[in-house]
C-alpha cells in the first residue's frame, strides 16, 4: 500500500557542530518563475545559516538577489519555448567537478532529472554523497500537448521520459511528491516507491486571504458588477487551453452575465488573446496585485491537468475564490468534490459550465465552498514544511555512511 511506503520524518540528530554543506542543483532559480521557483524559494528564504551551507549550481538565475553562493552553468534555449532554458554541465564539467570537490558537500539536492540533475546524481552516486529530490514538474503529461501535430511519436515519448524518471528517481535517497495522485502515477512508470515521501505545498495564508477581496478594483476595469471567473497560470499549452478557450466560448454563447479575467502570459499568450477577445488579461501580476484579483474574484477556473501539485488552486482557495478545476494530474488532490470546489471532466467544457452555472446560481453553496476551502488552506503551513525539509537534510548528512553502506549492497 503507497502509504506505508512514504516515509516519514526521521527524528532530528544534535550533535554535529560544523555547518552541514549542501550543494543544489536547478536549471532555472527565479523567484516567481513558475510553481518549481516559488517552493525552491520558500525554502532557500529559511536556510538556518548558522547550520547549513549552499553551494547553487543553475543556468538561469536573478542575478544580484542571490546571497548564496551561485555556480553559473552554459545554457540553451529550449525549441518551442523561448522562455525556459536548459543547463549543459558537459561544457564545463571539469569546472564543476572541481567545485565539487573543494567544496565537499554533505548532500545533494537536484531539482529536476535534467542533464543537470544527471550530473549531479552520477556524481552523488560516484562520491557516496546522499541526495534528495523533490517532484515538481510533470513533465510527461505535457507530451500531448508539444506533440499534438506528430501523434505517432507521443507514446515513444512518453516511453523515454518513464524511463529517465526510472533512472533517476530509482537512486535518490529520498524523493519528496506532492500527493498521493503523482506518487501512483510515478510507480505506474516503474519507479519505486520505497524512497518516496510525502511533501505537500504550503500557503501564506495572511497574504493570501479574503481580506485582500476589492471589488471597486475589478469594476474600474470591467465597469460592471457582474460575478468574475479567474484563470491563473503560465499561458502554455499544456496547461490544457483548448479546453479553457472552449470553456470561454460556451460561457459567451449562453449569455452568462461574468467577467472572464486572465493572469499570466507565456508563449501561448497571444493565441489566448485572439481566441478570447472580450476576457480581461493581466499578463504576469506582482504579489500584491494577485491577490487583489484572488480576492476579488468569484471563481477560479483551471483545466490543467499536468500539474504536479497546482499551487494556484491553493491560492484562490485561501482567497476565498471556489475552484472549479480539471480532475486530473497534482491538482485534483487538492480539491474536495463538492465540498471545496468542482472536479471535472478534464476535456469537456459542458461540464465545467455545469458547475460554474452552480455556483453562480447558489450564493449559499458557494459560501459554503468558500469556507470549507478556507478552513483547509488554513493547515497548510510552510515553516512546518521547511522544518521537515531541513530535518531531512541533517538526517541524511548524519546517516550518510550508512547510506553509502547501502548503495553498495
Amino acid at each position: 500500500m503507497l502509504l506505508k511506503s512514504i516515509q516519514k520524518s526521521q527524528p532530528r540528530v544534535i550533535g554535529k557542530k560544523q555547518k552541514i554543506k549542501v550543494a543544489f542543483f536547478s536549471d532555472i532559480l527565479i523567484r516567481d518563475f513558475d510553481g518549481a521557483n516559488k517552493t525552491m524559494f520558500q525554502l532557500i528564504d529559511r536556510i538556518p545559516e548558522s547550520q547549513y551551507n549552499y553551494l547553487f549550481f543553475c543556468g538561469m538565475y536573478s542575478k544580484n538577489k542571490m546571497k548564496h553562493t551561485i555556480r553559473e552553468i552554459p545554457t540553451m534555449n529550449i525549441p518551442n519555448n523561448h522562455t525556459y532554458k536548459v543547463a549543459l554541465p558537459h561544457l564545463c564539467k571539469a569546472e564543476l567537478v572541481t567545485a565539487l570537490s573543494m567544496f565537499q558537500p554533505d548532500v545533494i539536492h537536484i531539482a529536476t532529472p535534467s542533464s543537470l540533475g544527471f550530473f549531479a546524481l552520477n556524481y552523488a552516486k560516484k562520491h557516496g554523497i546522499p541526495v534528495l529530490s523533490i517532484y515538481h514538474t510533470h513533465f510527461i503529461s505535457y507530451i500531448k500537448y508539444y506533440l499534438k501535430n506528430l501523434p505517432f511519436l507521443i507514446n515513444f515519448t512518453k516511453a523515454i521520459i518513464a524511463r529517465t524518471y526510472r533512472n533517476f528517481y530509482n537512486k535518490c535517497d529520498v524523493t519528496y511528491v506532492p500527493t498521493l495522485q503523482i506518487a501512483e502515477e510515478l510507480k505506474e512508470h516503474g519507479v519505486s516507491p520505497r524512497n518516496f515521501k510525502l511533501w505537500q505545498r504550503g500557503i501564506n495564508t495572511s497574504l493570501f486571504s479574503p481580506d485582500k477581496r476589492d471589488r471597486s478594483f475589478i469594476k474600474r476595469l470591467t465597469n460592471n458588477d457582474y460575478p468574475s471567473i479567474l484563470f491563473v497560470s503560465r499561458l502554455v499549452w499544456e496547461k490544457n487551453l483548448e479546453t479553457l478557450f472552449a470553456v470561454y466560448d460556451r460561457v459567451q454563447e449562453l449569455g452568462l452575465k461574468v467577467n472572464f479575467l486572465v493572469a499570466g502570459d507565456g508563449i501561448a499568450g497571444n493565441e489566448a488573446r485572439t481566441r478570447m477577445k472580450n476576457a480581461f488579461f493581466f499578463g504576469f501580476l506582482e504579489h500584491e496585485t494577485l491577490v487583489k484579483v484572488y480576492a476579488s474574484s468569484d471563481i477560479f477556473l483551471f483545466t490543467s491537468i499536468s500539474e504536479s501539485y497546482g499551487n494556484v488552486v491553493i491560492e484562490a482557495m485561501a482567497s476565498g475564490c471556489v475552484p472549479v478545476i480539471a480532475r486530473g494530474g497534482g491538482s485534483q488532490a487538492l480539491v474536495d468534490d463538492g465540498v471545496t470546489g468542482f472536479l471535472c471532466r478534464p476535456d469537456e467544457p459542458d461540464d465545467y459550465i455545469e458547475k460554474i452555472k452552480k455556483l453562480l446560481d447558489d450564493n449559499s453553496l458557494r459560501k459554503k465552498m468558500q469556507s470549507e476551502g478556507l478552513q483547509f488552506t488554513s493547515t497548510l503551513n510552510w515553516e512546518n514544511l521547511a522544518e521537515e525539509y531541513f530535518n531531512d537534510i541533517e538526517n541524511l548528512a548524519h546517516y550518510s555512511e550508512s547510506l553509502k553502506k547501502r548503495e553498495c549492497i
